[in-house]
């Protein structure tokens, strides 16, 4: 964490500082859908207690997250993660072509 102004600030470039980030945005969209946490946790099949951690830490399992983004009509924002890498030119995406491999190098 870093301190801005005698604020703290969560790194979001770390995993940590992600999920942090995620929860909050879920818990800001189930405020604009006006539902209490009890009614995410039904909505979604989550377990209240998992669902309150979720918010408060940013823990979760995958599942768990993909039913909650479900609940929020946000199951389709997963579809980008992991997805191919966009080439900004040409020569940037025949380098990668070059480098692309089926599997990964043993460890030597």
């Amino acid at each position: 964490m870093d301190i801005i102004d005698n604020i703290l600030s969560f790194d979001t470039v770390s995993p940590e500082g992600k999920a942090k980030a995620l929860a909050e945005r879920a818990k800001a969209r189930r405020l604009e859908m006006n539902l209490t946490q009890e009614g995410m946790s039904a909505r979604s099949g989550v377990p209240l207690a998992t669902y309150r951690r979720f918010e408060r830490t940013g823990k979760i399992s995958l599942d768990g997250l993909l039913h909650i983004a479900y609940a929020l009509d946000a199951l389709n924002d997963f579809d980008q993660v992991f997805a191919a890498h966009k080439y900004a030119t040409l020569d940037e995406a025949l380098a990668s072509n070059q480098k692309n491999r089926k599997r990964g190098k043993r460890n030597e």
